[in-house]
């Protein structure tokens, strides 16, 4: 399973809002919110990535939550 697959789920399982895509190249970008602790986890989780991916550098931000943010999805 890919990256942004396995991403999404994990982004489920933790009831995150938000979505997970390519930038093009290798590159992965992700937004999500929920609750902090689940956030901070969905955050360690992509910083080792699921089985067999190779995660070189991390870069986040945090933003303000969106009131409009939809269940976790893979943005195409």
């Amino acid at each position: 399973m890919g990256f942004r697959y396995s991403a999404c789920r994990e982004g489920r399982r933790l009831g995150l809002a938000g979505w997970v895509r390519n930038t093009g190249g290798s590159g992965v970008e992700a937004f999500f919110q929920g609750q902090r602790e689940k956030a901070e986890a969905f955050l360690e989780w992509l910083r080792r990535g699921p089985p067999g991916a190779r995660v070189d550098n991390l870069d986040y931000s945090r933003v303000e939550p969106q009131e409009d943010a939809e269940p976790f999805t893979i943005r195409y």
